[in-house]
């Protein structure tokens, strides 16, 4: 389950912008690489978006640590997995740290 906290954990935000057709095939290429990236050392979790226009896909993957998050990457890489999402679409790769939250059990009474 996603951990949204400052508290260190590395986050990958991909943004795909996907070919007219192809978003379902690529949400289910990214679940599968999110089975392989699972087995690796310090991953947490991998959360997949579609957007409601079909145009994009988001995936937000979280890792322990930037050490973590740097062999979730080469193991996909390794495994032809970051390459092969290529035919779906563009991706717009980030790693990224939370800096602020605030939700609705924790916002404080006005």
């Amino acid at each position: 389950m996603p951990i949204i906290r400052v508290d260190g954990t590395v986050t990958q935000i991909n943004v795909f912008t996907v070919n007219p057709g192809q978003q379902q095939a690529l949400l289910d290429y990214l679940a599968e690489a999110a089975r392989v990236a699972a087995d690796v050392p310090g991953w947490m979790s991998a959360s997949l978006h579609r957007s409601l226009d079909g145009t994009k896909v988001v995936n937000y993957a979280q890792s322990e640590d930037l050490d973590a998050s740097r062999r979730v990457i080469e193991r996909l890489m390794a495994e032809g997995m970051i390459q092969g999402n290529k035919a779906f679409g563009q991706a717009s790769p980030g790693l990224y740290e939370v800096t602020f939250t605030l939700d609705r059990d924790s916002r404080p009474a006005r």
